[in-house]
């Protein structure tokens, strides 16, 4: 499966999500069920993935978590949170930098419009 087809079923699960629970929910009740929504897609999900960060080659350690990782090829970072900000999204950024991960979505469940808060990224490697 293509990064861009695990993408379409994360953004279907999303909306399960949201339909079923709505918003208002701590990001920690939207990432089980997610992983519950896609795992019954028979997708292999990872929650909380440490990210080895390094700085002119030495470790630094891993104390950044990737919310989840599907397929071990698309990264999600969950929000509940009023509204978007700019480092939200340069966190995301930072993370596929990082991790080497091509594809990441963005999604902010605390919103009367998801569509409008799931964000797709593309790492540029």
């Amino acid at each position: 499966m293509t990064e861009n087809e695990i993408g379409y079923k994360i953004r279907g699960a999303c909306f399960s999500v949201y339909n079923e629970l709505g918003p208002g929910l701590l990001e920690s009740a939207y990432e089980q069920a997610l992983t519950v929504e896609l795992r019954g897609m028979g997708l292999l999900v990872d929650n909380q993935v440490a990210i080895e960060v390094s700085y002119k080659g030495s470790s630094i350690g891993t104390g950044y978590r990737l919310d989840l990782l599907v397929e071990g090829l698309v990264l999600i970072e969950l929000k509940s949170v009023e509204k978007l900000c700019a480092v939200h999204h340069k966190q995301l950024l930072t993370y596929l930098r990082l991790s080497g991960i091509k594809l990441g979505y963005m999604v902010n469940f605390n919103t009367d419009k998801l569509a409008e808060n799931m964000i797709r990224y593309a790492n540029k490697l």
